[in-house]
């Protein structure tokens, strides 16, 4: 890098006094500026904490941010060109200051660019100097290709604008901290906003020629104090909202549906506290059986029926594979004609209370059974030697049944993890079968309870039940609203306002609903051999990605529910899911989450645990940057990791008052003099709230 010698001279303000790996002493010049440096050519702000400095060296120049401004008393400077040599040598007063370094500047075809970490340290004696406003513009601008989005001004480098690129703000998964008031939510609207404006402006930008007016952007806000409702309302249709409707609410949303069908076994065992012994098994069991098949609580004979031949077309299954031994050993030729003789006098039974085609089907099972005995008929009680064939004839009889009662193919795969339709009030009934043919009723009876309960809850039903047979077509439409279609044709955003969900089931109705996207988008890229960039919003992310005790088999909803944005944050980017994580108390969050995430944005905080969390984040050398935290004012966060070229101060973007999230502070005081009205009817919610 080639100085000019002349302006560098112009713009030194002190030397190195001492050097350390993460620590430079800078002793400042006496005519150096005291509160504003002009000799940049506009008005500087110097000396001030956190801006940056620069010492010129054979690489460029090393960069350095501020960390310590102070005064200590040394020898009085000797200076050229003046008679200070007969002063008497006291003690003066020296304005120093500390750098940490940060990395190298370097001008490229005069063109500057930062590289981070240092190799090149200074020497004692080295100048050291003030950036002009292109060289401090060079260490905050961020030049990655797509680095389009911008969320603000740096104003500790000129009011120069800071841009991120999606792809690293969102792909390794963003974590938004800071108090309340902080601006937190603001800026999380905001990355949202500007990120679908950057996109629609680039797009405009290249006239790309596409049928729809509409980005392929995939925003999915689950928000469970309803702040986001009304903020991104200015862009039109392109926002799909869902939530519990309520008699007073009007408006173009979606009823929130979350059903019982769509959830798994895991899922299933944190909401009814299954324990691991009984409970869980059974439930299991339950699950599989009964998403593999339509149990009809009207015709009580199907389920009979197909409980029956299940374990009727194990045995003859077993036969089959032992063959030919089964039809020649004696025991087992005896074992085989003692079990369709048995099947034989049982279908009297069936054939009697049933009707049309599956009265047909057990006639033809009880033709092709007697046949078989009146070819193969007992001698001296015993049986003589089977054929495979007559195995065989029986088992495509009975598989003809299972056509007819089930109207369903029997489903292969993890059964009782799919999000295959059942009913949730015949779970309940085969439940209380498969307790009593297990003999488990003492062990099942609070635990059928508590489901029977939850399914019955008017509160949950509208969110969980199930009013839909058409599993594949209302799964399809489910992944469409909650998703997007193709091309975003149905909005970018979707708001899912979880504010009035019961508090019993507010985890598994999060964790359902983050599992189901995380799992489609999986499928997509098996599918698809390319993923589909989706951005998952969790505001109060302490609320629902808490901290669990490692190694207890107990699974409860709040574990549950951690542990499934664990796996997302920790899976995610690979099938195209980015987290955003908003919190106030990073200290509670899960520390698996908090760490996959590669960047942060930092707002005002002010507790001492939470502080040290974060200053864990930034290297040694940085961590001073941190110590600003508790005073940040409002719009003002500090902007770290894999999208931002170095930590940085950022002011964001401010946001109109429509624009903003509904989390602004109450207005005691305008409501208490009367300047904002506030009628109050509690006839109208008292009446909507006792239904």
């Amino acid at each position: 890098m080639k100085h000019d010698f002349d302006d560098l001279r112009n713009l030194v303000i002190g030397t190195v006094e001492s050097v350390s790996p993460s620590e430079i002493k800078v002793v400042l010049e006496i005519n150096a500026p005291q509160n504003t440096a002009i000799n940049t050519g506009t008005p500087t702000l110097f000396p001030k904490i956190n801006g940056f400095l620069l010492i010129p060296n054979e690489s460029g120049a090393l960069v350095g941010i501020i960390s310590w401004i102070g005064i200590e008393y040394s020898q009085y400077p000797k200076r050229k060109g003046f008679k200070d040599f007969d002063l008497v040598d006291l003690p003066f007063p020296r304005r120093k200051l500390c750098l940490n370094p940060l990395g190298i500047l370097k001008n490229i075809s005069n063109d500057y660019k930062l590289e981070r970490g240092v190799y090149s340290y200074p020497s004692v004696g080295d100048t050291v100097s003030i950036p002009t406003i292109k060289q401090l513009r060079a260490i905050v601008e961020n030049k990655e290709k797509n680095a389009k989005i911008r969320i603000g001004v740096s104003p500790l480098a000129a009011d120069a604008p800071v841009n991120v690129s999606p792809d690293k703000l969102f792909g390794r998964h963003l974590a938004v901290l800071g108090n309340t008031g902080s601006g937190k939510s603001c800026s999380v609207a905001g990355l949202i906003r500007w990120s679908i404006e950057a996109a629609k402006k680039e797009k405009k930008e290249k006239k790309k020629t596409i049928k729809s007016n509409n980005i392929n952007a995939r925003f999915i806000i689950l928000d469970p104090n309803g702040e986001y409702t009304k903020t991104f309302d200015d862009f039109g249709e392109n926002i799909r909202k869902f939530k519990v409707k309520i008699d007073a609410e009007s408006g173009k949303f979606k009823q929130l549906k979350v059903p019982v069908w769509m959830w798994n076994s895991f899922e299933w065992s944190s909401i009814t506290q299954a324990s691991g012994k009984t409970q869980r098994p059974l439930l299991r069991q339950a699950l599989r059986e009964v998403r593999s098949k339509k149990i009809n609580e009207d015709d009580e004979i199907s389920n009979v029926l197909y409980e029956y031949f299940s374990n009727t077309l194990v045995s003859l299954q077993i036969f089959f594979n032992d063959a030919p031994s089964s039809t020649t050993d004696f025991k087992k030729r005896q074992g085989f004609g003692d079990l369709i003789s048995g099947i034989k006098k049982d279908l009297t039974s069936f054939i009697n209370k049933v009707n049309g085609n599956v009265k047909k089907i057990l006639e033809d099972i009880e033709g092709a059974i007697t046949c078989i005995l009146q070819t193969h008929p007992r001698n001296n009680n015993y049986y003589p030697i089977f054929e495979i064939e007559n195995i065989t004839d029986v088992i495509k009889k009975v598989n003809n049944l299972f056509e007819e009662i089930s109207n369903l193919e029997l489903y292969n795969g993890p059964d009782e993890d799919s999000p295959v339709f059942f009913n949730g009030k015949n779970l309940v009934s085969h439940l209380e079968r498969l307790s009593k043919k297990k003999n488990a009723q003492q062990y099942m009876d609070f635990f059928l309870m508590r489901i029977r309960t939850m399914l019955s809850d008017q509160r949950m039903v509208s969110i969980i039940g199930t009013e839909t047979t058409d599993n594949k077509e209302y799964l399809f439409n489910w992944l469409e609203d909650y998703i997007g279609k193709d091309n975003a044709k149905n909005g970018e955003i979707a708001i899912i306002d979880l504010s009035l969900v019961p508090s019993e089931i507010i985890h598994i109705i999060i964790a359902v609903i983050a599992r189901i996207i995380f799992e489609a988008l999986q499928r997509y890229r098996r599918c698809n051999n390319e993923v589909i960039p989706t951005v998952l919003v969790l505001e109060e992310a302490h609320t629902f990605i808490c901290k669990y005790t490692q190694g207890i088999d107990e699974i409860f909803p709040a574990k549950m529910c951690t542990q499934t944005f664990e796996k997302i944050a920790r899976e995610g980017r690979k099938y195209g899911l980015g987290l955003v994580v908003s919190s106030q108390r990073p200290s509670e969050l899960s520390p698996t989450v908090l760490s996959q995430c590669n960047t942060f944005l930092l707002h005002r905080i002010v507790n001492d645990r939470d502080q040290d969390l974060v200053k864990k984040l930034v290297p040694d050398s940085l961590g001073g940057l941190l110590k600003e935290l508790p005073v940040l004012p409002t719009r003002k966060a500090i902007l770290l990791g894999w999208a931002s070229p170095i930590t940085m101060l950022v002011e964001m973007n401010e946001l109109k008052d429509d624009q903003q999230p509904k989390s602004k502070d109450p207005e005691f005081w305008y409501v208490w003099t009367g300047e904002k009205e506030r009628k109050i009817k509690w006839d109208d919610i008292s009446k909507e709230w006792q239904k």
